[in-house]
């Protein structure tokens, strides 16, 4: 009897097992089936999710997409221009000065030594020199001692006004109206030439520094205005453009601009970062892609597109750019699905699952 019992238990237990590995195979207590599909109705079993935009062509009633940089209107850097030890400084940092405003003073205490002398001797020889033009007049002394004596008194003047020159370098001045950078030295310091004292700058006018493709180039550009606005702010600022480059550049073919802002009420900062629009006539269709499609190659860029529900990369160009999108000029058409995630585990011709953002 105990036999049989241990016999019966064997074989429910086996059975319990049995039942335990092949029942979930037969998918009985499913009653939705969890298969993926994208719009459309097409199955999407063992294809690649990623995420994609469908590509639309805009018109821009504002301009040409701009950016570049916040220049000052004038700019120097203040170097010593002679050997000595500062003797006194005139601005404070931060200041705003006048054109010809005396800023710094080197030593020159050997200098006006020098000069002192210069102007004593030539005091004597032009006593001398008078003395001898009445001689000659009696013809009492040779023209060529007089002429001599004339020479000597020349050279002398000459000396006298280098000497000048020197002192003069050793006062530094506002070359014009600005503010005063940061200075590099102190009182008591020994500079040599080309020793950097501090910069000025002018900024009650700014110059927008602005790139645009060639194919605008036909476009009537100076006198344009340009609306822009720098990073951090909403506000939008007006220019206009005063001068176009001459030439493109053959690396970027990109046309350099400079457009004028007025800055007296001191609102924008030289080296700024500013994006804006160019006002030229009529619209200006683009279509604008999220930067992170744009897929770098040896040979140029490409991007991914979906066709058929396969994704296929192809090759592109682009122009203009910002921090977010990029102007692509070829390769992508309206209406195209462009994958902007997930780029780095797809292959051509792969599958792939698509969710469409903006």
């Amino acid at each position: 009897m105990n036999k049989l019992v241990k016999r019966g238990l064997l074989i429910v237990i086996v059975l319990v097992i049995l039942g335990i590995i092949f029942i979930p195979r037969l998918d009985w207590f499913n009653v939705t089936s969890e298969t993926p599909v994208v719009s459309g109705g097409r199955n999407t079993e063992g294809a690649l999710p990623v995420k994609g935009i469908i590509a639309e062509r805009s018109e821009a009633n504002n301009g040409i997409i701009a950016v570049g940089t916040m220049l000052a209107n004038e700019e120097v850097e203040l170097v010593a221009e002679i050997v000595g030890k500062v003797r006194k400084i005139y601005f404070q940092e931060g200041s705003r000065v006048q054109q010809g405003q005396l800023l710094l003073k080197v030593d020159d205490a050997d200098l006006q030594a020098q000069l002192t002398r210069a102007e004593f001797q030539r005091k004597l020889l032009s006593e001398k020199l008078e003395r001898q033009r009445i001689l000659l007049k009696r013809e009492s002394i040779s023209r060529e001692s007089f002429d001599q004596l004339q020479t000597d008194y020349n050279v002398l003047e000459a000396d006298i006004e280098l000497l000048k020159v020197k002192i003069s370098r050793t006062e530094i001045r506002a070359p014009f109206e600005g503010v005063m950078g940061f200075r590099y030295v102190s009182e008591g310091s020994y500079v040599q030439p080309s020793s950097k004292i501090t910069t000025i700058v002018d900024n009650s006018i700014l110059k927008f520094e602005f790139s645009v493709p060639e194919k605008y180039a036909a476009h009537r550009l100076q006198g344009q205005k340009i609306k822009f606005r720098t990073t951090g702010s909403e506000k939008i600022y007006t220019a206009q453009v005063y001068a176009v480059d001459p030439l493109i550049d053959v690396k970027t073919r990109m046309i350099l601009l400079r457009a004028r802002f007025d800055n007296r009420a001191n609102e924008l900062m030289p080296g700024m970062f500013a994006k804006g629009n160019l006002i030229v006539d009529g619209k200006n269709e683009y279509i604008a892609i999220p930067t992170e499609a744009v897929v770098p190659e040896m040979d140029g860029k490409r991007m991914w597109v979906v066709k058929n529900g396969k994704a296929m990369s192809i090759p592109v160009e682009t122009e203009s750019r910002d921090e977010k999108y990029v102007e692509v000029t070829s390769g992508v058409q309206s209406g195209d699905t462009v994958l902007i995630g997930g780029l780095m585990q797809l292959r051509e011709g792969m599958k792939v699952a698509v969710t469409l953002g903006k």
